[in-house]
């Protein structure tokens, strides 16, 4: 760190001065600053990619290729082919093709030591795609390495030991693959979002044709070379990058025996009337506004960051983001002046640098979503709190943003934002914390924060959320199942539960 000089007592005070800090408080804004801490290590993207289909790279049929820009920089980072419904019928072929040849021979142990090679392959080369990541994505580099690529990893880890144990899943019952499997994955965590639909579709034995989003391609067609390094047999994992069209030709295919889904509710809406008397298995992972619930005995250092961590985590583009702040109403002033305290120390900017707690929005339409919600929430009454920041020039950014003052009627406080803004809303009993917590058409998590255990038990049992966290946020480990309700999907994703859902049962003889 780096000491700037302070400003001189006699100095008149001024919005743009900073005031000195009392001798117990550390104020870092204007007196102290980070050196830039950037993280160099190659990304090695290349500046063309085709489609994977059978094991190698090929050109699109049509000869059409999209630019993928990197949202920290607006810089050109590659061209990616994009895919037509050739495209897809062939990479469904081929998937077929690996399922009725050396896939589907192979022994259940034997696909297990493939995963496992990918696990470690992933592992070597951490350092390679978390900067990848950070760049096509926007995210900080921080989560990038400590948390996306290890939690990927651990994923393969995890469904590698269960490839020669499937007929432990379900008591009396022998689980068979589903065939070739269609998936598609959002662009919020495209690494981590691979690793959990391939992981568990490859343990069972199934075939894959996945497809990425548009808006960040990269490190799921670099994963392609990891596939090839551990000798995945061709076939068994098909690419297909595209926009939507491609999604939608990938969910339509007639070769799809089951569909894997990630993205936002409106889309899988879509798709449920879509695939609806087709006979395909479907999951659906979808939109999440979730309540993150302080009582008045909770410990309140801790809550804090429990909350900063629950929704400016990858700048908010995460399904489970705890967007709803409920605190009780005893507390509500003082949580909401630590909160404003907290977050005018986050440092938005470069997603390569390792100071950087808030990176880049990852596309120029997401932060126009951003900024529209941010209007609404202004013109209906409720009070924006935005901390002093510079915003570098080029790039989507947009500074942490907190609301008091929030009414259930607020789109802010009904509509996904996916972004980093945070409502506050109060609440003076339990019941009327879980009547409001449960006031959303969503049902994919929530948060509770408070010393008592009967409170907790109380409370996780009467949340419409999939996964209820106490004391703590976003946390995950690839044996927990994570999934929805209501609006927010059905069906689960890691665990014995997820595995489950790659598997048709049949009864032992």
């Amino acid at each position: 760190m780096k000491n700037r000089a302070s400003p001189r007592k006699s100095a008149p005070r001024s919005a743009a001065t900073p005031r000195k800090p009392s001798p117990r408080e550390l104020i870092f804004g204007g007196l102290w600053d980070y050196d830039p801490a950037p993280e160099t290590a190659d990304p090695r993207i290349d500046s063309r990619y085709g489609l994977f289909i059978g094991g190698r790279f090929v050109p699109p049929r049509h000869n059409k290729y999209f630019a993928s820009i990197s949202p920290g920089s607006e810089r050109q980072l590659s061209e990616v082919a994009e895919a037509g419904s050739e495209d897809v019928d062939a990479a469904y072929r081929a998937a077929r093709r690996a399922l009725a040849g050396e896939w589907g021979r192979m022994a259940a142990a034997e696909r297990g030591k493939v995963l496992f090679r990918i696990a470690r392959l992933l592992q070597d080369r951490s350092r390679e795609f978390a900067v990848a990541e950070s760049l096509d994505g926007g995210k900080p580099i921080r989560e990038s390495r400590d948390f996306d690529v290890p939690l990927a990893a651990a994923h393969f880890f995890y469904h590698a030991g269960w490839a020669d144990k499937l007929d432990l899943l379900a008591p009396g019952c022998a689980a068979r693959p589903c065939g070739v499997v269609g998936q598609v994955i959002p662009w919020n965590f495209p690494l981590l979002m691979l690793a959990w639909k391939l992981a568990p579709a490859l343990a069972a034995g199934n075939t894959v044709v996945l497809k990425p989003a548009e808006t960040t391609p990269l490190t799921a067609l670099k994963f392609c070379s990891i596939l090839q390094e551990a000798e995945l047999p061709p076939g068994v994992v098909n690419m297909v990058t595209g926009a939507g069209a491609t999604g939608a030709t990938v969910v339509a295919h007639p070769l799809a025996s089951k569909i894997a889904f990630t993205g936002s509710t409106g889309v899988g809406k879509a798709i449920l009337r879509q695939l609806a008397g087709s006979g395909k298995k479907l999951t659906l992972e979808l939109g999440g506004k979730a309540a993150n619930i302080v009582f008045e005995d909770a410990p309140m250092d801790q809550a804090v960051e429990g909350i900063i961590n629950g929704i400016f985590f990858n700048q908010g583009h995460v399904c489970c983001a705890g967007s709803r702040l409920l605190v009780q109403e005893s507390i509500a002033p003082e949580m909401i002046l630590r909160l404003k305290r907290r977050i005018s120390t986050l440092r938005v900017g470069d997603p390569l640098d390792k100071n950087t707690d808030i990176g880049a929005i990852n596309s120029k339409a997401q932060l126009a979503k951003i900024r529209r919600l941010v209007a609404a929430g202004v013109a209906e009454g409720a009070k924006l709190h935005q901390p002093s920041c510079r915003l570098p020039q080029r790039g989507f950014y947009f500074p942490p943003t907190l609301f008091s003052g929030v009414e259930q009627s607020h789109r802010i406080a009904r509509e996904e934002i996916f972004g980093p803004v945070l409502s506050v809303l109060t609440f003076r009993t339990p019941e009327e914390a879980i009547e409001k917590a449960n006031n959303t058409t969503y049902g994919l998590s929530a948060g509770v924060w408070t010393q008592k255990g009967s409170r907790i038990l109380l409370m996780a049992s009467r949340l419409k959320a999939g996964v209820v966290w106490a004391n703590t946020y976003n946390k995950f480990d690839p044996s927990a199942p994570f999934g929805g309700y209501k609006e927010s999907g059905f069906g689960r994703e890691g665990g014995r539960q997820g595995l489950l859902e790659y598997c048709h049962l049949q009864p032992m003889p």
